[in-house]
């Protein structure tokens, strides 16, 4: 298996003198297990607990005391328990048992020499279920997708994912790697996808991986809602709901007359919660601080354009087609973006946001906008020489910033833009490859 970034955030954690359990949350196959598994190896005890197997979740159901309850963990594991081994347990699907939960507060508080990780996919949703973490005892971590740079790595192309990282990467590169960031849009960063395509490099062979992906996505409704007419509703979004990936959606119109506006509100709120997908608000101020109209049509943003490819067709179109600015311009490349700006953080929570000028019949919308230092820089995502940036100039108008961003097929270039209102500012037109790490390049060019 192929390192995840996920794990020099581990590690960091791990070196803490004030560490706390962690809570890691993603949603299913984004490789939760198989990264704390990767992670143990670093330990010299490693004890897992799968507490989907009723004898596990039994251990922390009955009343025992803390110290008991510790023994039979490490007895069931056949560990001996010793300060002198580094030790981690790994809890995971950790929402079956309620008291579980609870238990972590007190490896805090009387065991913190243990290394614990709980971990489950669908904990949002469940929180209903009046399931709630110890506050101040506990720390999160969210695991998305793999990045380009973790495909690039699984590929083997290490030498390319250092550049990538860095904003390093020579001119002489650009071709090569604007080819590989098209075959990770195929792929995506689903860790099975990667893992396969890496081992046989057939994209034939994902439609399988995709297939049973989906299948296990559509088996999970019962767990998603429990009244028939919302799990129908959340079915239609599983089977049909990806054509509208990088789209603002309107709830009433999105699936004709079969459903109510709030029926079909609730169940994307319901897979939001699963991660399996993401209602962007937009904004429509151009600075701090962030306040999402949540009146406004949200845009869709699914967990992985690898899928949105699958099931939207576009495969063959995104690896053949040799004039592929249209494809580039569409919202495949936004819908890429968008993934590579959530997947660089594992900060849990983190949003990604968007803009639009709040005016009457305005049409003015930018892609992206992130937060830098005092700012909210604006990022489009177009290619060719000639695009037209008209809602980027409106935002640039509006804002304080004096830095824009576009996102292209084309190499690192740079231009002072002027606007029809006179006001001049930098774009800075950034290769799609860079996406997630426009952190690292907005510091280097000490902006």
């Amino acid at each position: 298996m192929f390192e995840r970034i996920a794990i020099r955030y581990l590690r960091h954690w791990a070196e803490k003198e004030e560490r706390k359990p962690l809570v890691l949350r993603g949603a299913r196959q984004v490789g939760k297990t198989t990264l704390v598994e990767l992670f143990a190896k670093e330990f010299d005890t490693y004890i897992y607990l799968n507490l989907e197997e009723q004898e596990n979740a039994a251990l922390f159901a009955a009343d025992y005391s803390f110290d008991d309850l510790l023994a039979g963990i490490f007895f069931k594991a056949n560990k001996m328990q010793s300060e002198n081994r580094r030790t981690l347990i790994f809890i995971d699907e950790i929402q079956n048992e309620p008291k579980a939960v609870q238990a972590l507060r007190y490896f805090y508080e009387k065991r913190p020499d243990l290394y614990v990780i709980a971990a489950e996919s669908l904990l949002e949703s469940l929180m209903g279920r009046h399931i709630s973490f110890p506050v101040g005892r506990v720390e999160y971590m969210a695991l998305h997708p793999c990045t380009f740079v973790e495909f690039l790595r699984a590929m083997g192309h290490d030498a390319i994912a250092n550049h990538v990282e860095t904003v390093s990467l020579p001119a002489s590169l650009h071709h090569l790697t604007i080819d590989l960031f098209k075959k990770y849009m195929i792929v995506g960063g689903l860790p099975e996808a990667v893992a396969n395509y890496a081992q046989h490099n057939d994209l034939v062979r994902l439609n399988g991986v995709f297939n049973a992906l989906l299948s296990g996505y559509r088996d999970d409704v019962e767990k998603y809602a429990s009244k028939p007419k919302e799990q129908d509703a959340i079915r239609y979004i599983l089977n049909y709901g990806w054509t509208a990936a990088g789209h603002r959606i309107q709830f009433a119109k999105f699936t004709g007359a079969t459903f109510k506006a709030a029926e079909v509100g609730n169940a994307f709120r319901t897979l939001e919660k699963t991660l399996l997908l993401e209602l962007v608000y937009p904004i429509t101020s151009t600075s701090l601080p962030i306040l999402p109209d949540l009146k406004k049509s949200p845009k869709l943003l699914w967990l992985d354009t690898g899928l949105v490819n699958y099931v939207a067709g576009m495969q063959e179109n995104l690896l053949f087609n040799k004039d592929a600015d249209e494809l580039w311009n569409g919202d495949i490349a936004k819908h890429a973006v968008g993934q590579e700006l959530l997947g660089s953080t594992v900060t849990f929570g983190e949003k990604r946001m968007f803009w639009v000028r709040d005016a009457r019949n305005s049409q003015a919308e930018v892609d992206f906008v992130i937060r830098h230092k005092s700012h909210l820089l604006p990022i489009e995502v177009k290619t060719g020489n000639n695009a037209k940036l008209r809602s980027l100039h409106q935002y640039m108008d509006e804002s304080t910033a004096t830095i824009a961003l576009r996102l292209w097929n084309g190499p690192m270039t740079s231009d002072v833009v002027t606007t029809q209102k006179g006001k001049s500012f930098k774009l800075y037109n950034i290769p799609l490859y860079y996406a997630g790490h426009l952190q690292v390049f907005l510091d280097a060019m000490g902006c």
